[in-house]
């Protein structure tokens, strides 16, 4: 079987923090959510991504799910 690269999703949850400058404390308060999570998502640690999870982050930060997530694609080989 062949190893196939799909690409990556990257969470640009860091860089939307620092447009708006809010900080981790206040993001978790907003968004009801425990610090430890959001870092693990701030530091693109997460396996599986929760939708719930980017709904709350999206209604906090105001932004659409466009502005939180992008799609990379593969290099081609």
């Amino acid at each position: 079987m062949i190893d196939v690269e799909f690409g990556t999703i990257n969470i640009k949850l860091e860089q939307i923090m620092k447009k708006q400058n809010i900080s981790i404390n206040k993001l978790a308060f907003r968004a009801e959510m425990q610090r430890t999570q959001l870092k693990a998502y701030i530091k693109n640690e997460v396996q599986r991504i929760d939708v719930s999870v980017l709904a709350r982050l999206c209604y906090a930060l105001e932004c659409s799910i466009e502005d939180l997530i992008e799609y990379i694609p593969p290099e081609d080989r």
